[in-house]
């Protein structure tokens, strides 16, 4: 008669191996910004400066005034067409899209880590949940790798027309900036 012996795992590698898997998780969610941050960033004013806009148009703040003109011998300085004043800057986050290699890619890294943890029918659960879970955090990964900012700034000129201007990296511009478009170029006007 032969018996068998069974090997059972330690509880405290059951748990590191736990702990680890937890800790890869929350590793992957911050990494991919599913997890809120408390860095703030320069486009996080504009709710404040909407605020205080608003509040300086409100009807008590209001006051009909009669325009005052005054006679002068200088001649009357010509207007420019292309001057005016940054009037907002957004940030644009275009997100990137899978092709599926990022999902192939990750499951087969899940895979052999979750390989690596439990033994018998626990380890091929393991491998299982790792391919899965690999496969999810490396399509996220692609996207993420794959995604693109872009700016808009929006030019109030002084004329009372607006135009909306793309750009593809941070502009130095800052709502209230006096500027000059010329080809669709943005220039000081100080």
């Amino acid at each position: 008669m032969e018996t068998k012996v069974i090997k059972s795992m330690h509880p405290l590698m059951m748990i590191t191996g736990v702990a680890v898997l937890l800790f890869s998780v929350a590793g992957i969610a911050a990494i991919m910004g599913w997890i809120p941050t408390s860095f703030g960033h320069p486009s996080d004013t504009a709710p404040l400066e909407k605020l205080s806009t608003n509040a300086a148009t409100s009807p008590a703040s209001r006051t009909h005034k009669v325009p005052v003109q005054l006679a002068s011998n200088t001649p009357a300085k010509a207007k420019c067409a292309e001057c005016g004043v940054i009037e907002s800057v957004h940030q644009i986050e275009q997100r990137g899209e899978g092709s599926g290699l990022g999902a192939v890619g990750g499951a087969v890294v899940g895979g052999l880590l979750g390989n690596q943890v439990g033994g018998g029918h626990g380890k091929e659960v393991m491998t299982v949940v790792g391919a899965v879970g690999g496969a999810v955090a490396g399509n996220q990964v692609e996207k993420q790798v794959k995604s693109t900012t872009s700016y808009e700034i929006t030019i109030r000129f002084d004329n009372g027309s607006s135009r909306v201007i793309n750009a593809a990296t941070a502009p130095t511009w800052r709502p209230g900036d006096k500027v000059k478009v010329i080809n669709d170029t943005i220039q000081s006007n100080a």
